[in-house]
């Protein structure tokens, strides 16, 4: 998000700020007018990814120096619901075909990439991941100041989201034909022009040959993303494996993983998910434990140590607690300086500007 230095409102800045960077390709303009995009290139590593969307958010930094404060969270705290857009031909039909539900889109999140391998593996891992999206959600929760007030939520982005069509859980996908049928359908209902307006929370990402999970909140620190690309990589790296050895399950109903995810909205990592066969309740921090504990020895083997602590963390204290906490104790303006304030930190903790 692009701030007004002064008054800390979204600030419609993104096509000057884009000049100044000069078509460097790490960044580009976003559907609303106060956004740019970070665009880190394809790695060797998550530690790697981690390190570039570093450098990324210090040049934008550099670059917006006297235009606007950038900052990042999944949604601005005391914003209107709806903002101006930018006039590109790229989100032409957006704007035609959404009209004042496209302006109420000023959200972020954050898109993690991972090349799975051959596509056989890509499509069960794809198939395996729909289950692990709330947890995924609930760690990332980062959106529950909205328009001034507390929204009730963890993170109102989803619920934000939900007025466009394609979003939340992806449903199944039996095979790569099975996807080309329903890329056509959508080309032929003049709904889903290209494969980028398959706007699920997961995706395969037919030009770059990934997954790309969408589920997350965009995280206000350096410390927060990188546990959440950390988590996330070795998440897809443990179902990569549990693909190969056969350990595929069945595919559960989009409507059950559906309730999950709402109380990953609701609640975040507070809340309580149920088991997916069994129905049977569990807190989510002891689900998110579990899953951690799985995922140790992945993070260890690919170098992500220190990035999973970090998305341990999370577990006790995510964004959206912070943000409620700060908001409650001094109010959104300074809980929005404080945004800003944690562009380009890798600690812990979200305080107060004095």
């Amino acid at each position: 998000m692009l701030l007004d230095p002064e008054t800390l409102d979204l600030s419609p800045t993104a096509p000057k700020l884009l000049d100044r960077l000069q078509g460097d390709p790490r960044f580009k303009s976003e559907l609303p007018v106060s956004q740019v995009e970070i665009i880190t290139p394809p790695t060797q590593s998550a530690s790697e990814a981690v390190g570039t969307l570093a450098r990324g958010r210090r040049d934008l930094a550099h670059a917006a120096d006297g235009l606007a404060r950038p900052a990042v969270a999944g949604v601005h705290p005391f914003s209107p619901a709806t903002g101006e857009l930018v006039s590109t031909d790229r989100y032409e039909h957006i704007r035609a075909e959404y009209g004042e539900i496209a302006r109420r889109q000023l959200v972020a999140s954050l898109q993690v990439h991972v090349a799975v391998g051959n596509a056989s593996r890509t499509l069960g891992v794809y198939n395996a991941l729909r289950e692990y999206l709330p947890e995924i959600a609930a760690l990332a929760a980062n959106a529950a100041i909205y328009e001034g007030r507390d929204s009730g939520l963890a993170s109102v982005r989803p619920k934000i989201a939900e007025m466009l069509p394609r979003q939340g859980i992806p449903p199944t996908i039996a095979s790569w034909d099975d996807l080309a049928e329903e890329f056509r359908w959508g080309a032929a209902a003049g709904v889903v022009r290209d494969p980028r307006l398959w706007w699920w929370e997961l995706r395969p990402h037919t030009e770059f040959g990934t997954l790309e999970i969408r589920v997350a909140d965009a995280q206000t620190s350096l410390a927060d993303a990188s546990g959440m690309v950390g988590f996330i990589h070795c998440l897809v790296d443990w179902l990569s494996d549990r693909h190969d050895a056969g350990e595929g399950a069945a595919a559960v109903p989009s409507w059950r993983i559906e309730e999950n995810r709402w109380s990953a909205a609701r609640y975040g990592v507070a809340g309580r998910m149920a088991d997916l066969e069994t129905g049977k309740p569990k807190p989510t921090r002891e689900r998110l434990h579990d899953l951690l504990s799985e995922l140790r020895p992945v993070a260890r083997r690919l170098g992500c140590d220190a990035l999973l602590a970090n998305a341990s963390r999370l577990v006790e204290a995510n964004g959206a607690m912070r943000q409620r906490e700060l908001f409650e104790s001094v109010g959104a303006v300074p809980l929005t300086a404080a945004l800003a304030e944690r562009f380009l930190d890798d600690r812990d903790g979200l305080e107060a500007q004095t």
